[in-house]
């Protein structure tokens, strides 16, 4: 099935985010007649009333749902209630005003933590639900799983082509670079700056550094999206990721060379390491013609210059 952005009022939840920015920067080359954003200030998405009164009133015919809390280990560990609630509560609420207002379509936005923590590699996309998750990010994860059977379930009992897609672990303009509560990539090269500045002979990493992750950048990410809104219209979610993964031990040396600190890594152990291994399968979205364009290094080179610019 193919489904064109042409001429579409388009609303991207979460527009003002890394991934939600992305998206609206590719969407310019699909004309659509309008893109629509809402900053949270203006409307909070847990609000079910609000959320139904703004899509019913502005009436997008296809949804971007980036919109979410997000964080790392440390963050996802700390606040589970908060992670859990707030997601599962925009979840249901943007999917069932979309239905009621006869949205088009629907792209949700998961995560790669869905999947057990022991999945095998590359995790396909039938490891859902197969073993238990990672305890550290399981009440995010719990309520991204919640958003994709919203989807599942309103496309089985409505008929509304609702999909959902899971990124892989992402990095890029716009991304949250908090000294606690970021993800690997953006807490590495904050610390990695700070201690190059301060001249200190060594980075301190957070776990043993052999856990081995997959890392995407928010515009190749946003280039799968908008490619799969166009392509895919299934129930069973869809991976979106590189196809490759580095150890964490590799990922730091690598940010070091590109932010120039030439101290030591100390590997702190008393950290949580997380999944030991975490790479998605990219068969169904290379069998629709898809591959990333942008190469890590190039990638970390963009953020870097991106964190102090406007960190």
């Amino acid at each position: 099935m193919s489904y064109s952005l042409a001429g579409k009022k388009v609303w991207v939840a979460g527009g003002n985010g890394m991934v939600g920015s992305a998206i609206i920067r590719r969407l310019d080359a699909e004309n659509p007649s309008d893109i629509l954003t809402v900053s949270s200030r203006n409307l909070d998405l847990r609000n079910q009333s609000a959320t139904q009164n703004w899509i019913a009133k502005n009436k997008p015919e296809a949804v971007f749902m980036a919109a979410a809390k997000v964080g790392g280990i440390h963050a996802n560990n700390t606040y589970p209630a908060q992670f859990l609630y707030d997601n599962l509560m925009m979840a249901a609420n943007v999917i069932e005003a979309s239905w009621q207002a006869g949205v088009e379509k629907l792209l949700f936005l998961g995560s790669s933590c869905i999947y057990p923590k022991m999945a095998p590699q590359p995790i396909s996309e039938d490891s859902l639900m197969t073993g238990p998750l990672e305890p550290t990010n399981a009440a995010y994860a719990m309520a991204k799983i919640s958003g994709i059977y919203l989807c599942e379930t309103y496309r089985r009992e409505y008929g509304a082509d609702f999909i959902s897609a899971m990124p892989t672990n992402l990095y890029g303009p716009g991304d949250n670079y908090h000294p606690e509560n970021s993800h690997v990539i953006p807490g590495l090269i904050r610390r990695a700056h700070e201690a190059k500045i301060s001249e200190a002979k060594s980075l301190s990493v957070w776990g043993s550094g052999t856990p081995r992750r997959e890392f995407l950048n928010a515009d190749d990410c946003a280039d799968a999206l908008v490619h799969v809104m166009k392509n895919y219209s299934d129930s069973e979610t869809i991976n979106i990721g590189s196809g490759t993964d580095m150890t964490i031990a590799e990922l730091a040396t690598t940010i070091c060379k590109v932010v120039g600190f030439e101290g030591e890594l100390h590997f702190d152990t008393s950290k949580p390491d997380g999944t030991p291994r975490k790479l998605m399968s990219g068969a169904k979205l290379q069998a629709m013609n898809w591959s990333p364009k942008i190469n890590l290094p190039d990638g970390l080179s963009a953020a870097y210059a991106d964190f102090k610019a406007n960190a």
